[in-house]
């Protein structure tokens, strides 16, 4: 029997434990603190089956939209007390800063108060007949079993991104979280069988992606899937939902370009240039890996940034003062540092970093320098491909025109930042980048009310908004005939 703490499954409000067991390692120590269940068909077919009832169940399915808003509600209240904890236990799994997990708890009970509040505002419609006898109209149901599939960089905002419009709409849930990030969702599950929501309505169940993520998306009961995930994988969970004629919003990653441009408030811009890339240690989907800066501000903009950077504390994340933390797992920094690699054949210079750190602070951790490129060309591998670490590759424009161009030139399409003073400039640019989302004179920021995705590779649908509850929502058609005759059965009533 392993000394480590286990971490299982819930299913039908029921802690299940694994037959099997995998290791959950603290990015920070480079060692293992914990075991998660590695699940199998069998445990997702249970997860499945006990949605499925919850779902037909009178405790859930005969709620009014009010009294489903009023347990995401007391849900959110709950949050807002625990946040504390849920900073840690997310901190000691997957290693972001203590000091932005705080402020992602303290923030996450917005999105249950908001789709809280949305639950009962979705309205359907009286259509305008030109059948004089007949009164039709519309109403908006729920899809039945909603597989939730969540990554490792920030497991709880991600899972409350889906989870909160599919409750709102009258949906079951069951969470698959990346088998890197699997512990902190449980002290969630606990809050959630405390606001009152009936067994069953949210199920967990942990494991690998190739065996438990396929399962899910797989079983021929959960109607819609929500993912956040890598390119390739999101192929797959599209493919499989293509096949199974049912909704996907699938939600990419990118390789977002900061434009930063010669009237900018050059402070402004270098902050929020380094914290588009180097914070949350490049762990983000949103990541501002590409920096593209007016030429003739070029120096000034790298002697700001590589100062800042070189400046960031590394080290303990658990330590409010601490900047830039580790990698979340062993593969994923292999990965960087392939890409590192690979950039410096391809002819990219290393400004700044370039390698593994090896500071003491650091510890075993599984650290990068923050790292910036110079002498990159738009082609290069590290110009196109998501590195999803600290690497910033630098290219510098010499007008509106060609930043554009350079910043539309990868098949991502995700985020995109700019950095000017000129409003009609912005706005030119807000109209023709190709992103989902622009930032201007900001980065990395978000809301429950702001739609959340983005465009070509970069996914499908949306999260957050008002319109990402239609994501969770089928619209039926109602006809009624008032008529006392009835026409000829063999002719279509037009």
């Amino acid at each position: 029997m392993s000394s480590l703490s286990r971490f299982g499954h819930v299913i039908a409000g029921e802690p299940v434990a694994g037959q099997r067991w995998m290791p959950s390692y603290d990015p920070y120590l480079g060692e293992p603190w914990a075991e998660v269940a590695a699940g199998t068909a069998d445990d997702v077919d249970a997860a499945v089956s006990a949605a499925r009832r919850a779902y037909r169940d009178p405790a859930w399915r005969g709620l009014t939209p009010t009294a489903r808003g009023a347990l995401l509600l007391r849900l959110a209240d709950l949050l807002a007390e625990h946040a504390e904890q849920l900073a840690v236990a997310e901190t000691r799994d997957n290693g972001k800063l203590i000091a932005e997990m705080r402020a992602q708890m303290r923030y996450l009970p917005q999105w249950f108060r908001y789709f809280g509040g949305l639950a009962d505002k979705v309205e359907g419609a009286v259509i305008p007949s030109d059948k004089p006898s007949m009164f039709n109209y519309t109403k908006p149901e729920p899809l039945g079993v909603v597989a939730a599939i969540t990554p490792w960089n920030s497991p709880l905002l991600l899972t409350a991104w889906k989870l909160a419009p599919a409750l709102a709409a009258g949906n079951t849930v069951v969470v698959k979280p990346s088998e890197f990030t699997s512990t902190s969702i449980l002290p969630f599950l606990d809050l959630v069988a405390r606001a009152g929501f009936p067994p069953g309505v949210i199920n967990l169940v942990t494991g690998t992606g190739a065996e438990v993520g396929a399962a899910l998306v797989e079983h021929p009961d959960v109607a819609a899937v929500a993912f956040t995930g890598g390119e390739a994988s999101g192929r797959a969970v599209a493919a499989s939902c293509g096949r199974k004629l049912i909704p996907a919003t699938l939600e990419l990653g990118g390789k977002s370009a900061q434009l930063v441009f010669a009237d900018a408030i050059l402070e402004n811009a270098v902050k929020g240039v380094a914290g588009g890339i180097f914070a949350a240690t490049g762990q983000t989907c949103v990541a501002g890996s590409r920096v593209l800066v007016e030429r003739r501000i070029l120096p000034e903009f790298l002697d700001r940034l590589s100062a800042l950077a070189k400046g960031a504390r590394m080290g303990d994340p658990m330590r409010d003062e601490t900047e830039v933390g580790p990698v979340t797992t062993r593969q994923q920094l292999d990965r960087i540092l392939g890409f590192i690699e690979h950039a410096k054949r391809d002819g990219a210079e290393v400004l700044i970093g370039g390698s593994r750190a090896t500071r003491p602070e650091c510890g075993q951790g599984w650290f990068v320098e923050p790292t910036i490129f110079t002498g990159v060309t738009p082609s290069m591998r590290i110009a196109q491909e998501e590195v999803f670490g600290p690497v910033a590759c630098v290219i510098p424009f010499d007008s509106e025109e060609e930043a554009v161009a350079i910043a539309n030139g990868t098949r991502f399409g995700l985020a995109t930042g700019v950095w000017t003073r000129d409003l009609a400039r912005a706005h030119r640019l807000a109209a023709t980048v190709e992103s989902g989302m622009v930032w201007v004179n900001t980065y990395r920021t978000s809301s429950p009310m702001s739609p959340f995705g983005g465009m070509k590779a970069s996914g499908l649908g949306r999260e957050n908004g008002a319109e990402a509850i239609r994501h969770y929502l089928q619209t039926k058609a109602v006809w009624m005939d008032f008529s006392e005759t009835y026409p000829s059965p063999f002719v279509m009533r037009l």
